[in-house]
């Protein structure tokens, strides 16, 4: 029997090993995670913790992460014309600590961004991928057995990213979730949670503009 390659069935997210992996992130997914983080008790004083966002493509992320942390800095290793500072993340030394690190990473270096993340970060790590990212023996050995997030929280609705482009329609078969590092607490294994659906609450008029 021959493999059911329907857009329907496959997740169609694939990109080239030397690709940007530009795929621009919908704001109501970003603001979905802020608004759990205080519901979490995780942001300690929210108008002046700082937070990093090191793959801010062209600011649909950062924009509203402002909206909710006192201070965020942003770059990208590609400049898209955003006026972000053109840094690559990965390498050379350590940045300086901040709250949290908060980013939709290139989906081939999302472990290295992890790493770097906590080894920068004083209050938590929150990183939004793919759900299938949580399969893999390999992942599972290098970084799952060895430093489990806290929390896991899958998207009960499907979080729509386009190549290149920020749309409000189209569909898709990628599932995503936010995977959270609370810090500096130590944690047996991460708490699966859903979130709700949102979208509708958390759009805002110009998202899209």
């Amino acid at each position: 029997m021959s493999q059911n390659t329907s857009s329907a069935v496959m997740q169609q997210r694939s990109e080239p090993h030397d690709s940007l992996d530009d795929f621009p992130t919908p704001p109501w997914a970003t603001r979905a995670l802020c608004e759990w983080i205080p519901g979490g008790s995780m942001i300690s004083v929210p108008w002046i913790t700082t937070c990093r966002e090191p793959a801010a493509n062209r600011g649909h992320m950062v924009a509203p992460l402002r909206e909710y942390f006192g201070q965020v800095e942003a770059s990208d290793v590609h400049d898209y014309g955003a006026g972000f500072p053109v840094l690559d993340y990965l390498f050379g030394p350590l940045p300086e600590q901040v709250d949290w690190t908060i980013t939709n990473p290139p989906f081939r270096l999302a472990e290295q961004f992890i790493e770097r993340a906590l080894a920068t970060s004083t209050e938590g790590v929150a990183m939004l991928v793919r759900s299938a990212f949580l399969e893999s023996v390999g992942r599972y050995d290098r970084l799952f057995r060895v430093n489990p997030p806290s929390h896991i929280l899958q998207f009960t609705e499907r979080v729509v990213m386009h190549k290149s482009r920020l749309a409000p329609e189209g569909s898709t078969a990628t599932a995503y979730c936010w995977l959270v590092w609370r810090l500096p607490e130590p944690w047996d294994g991460p708490l699966f949670e859903w979130i709700a659906p949102c979208r509708k609450r958390l759009e805002r008029a110009g998202d899209y503009a």
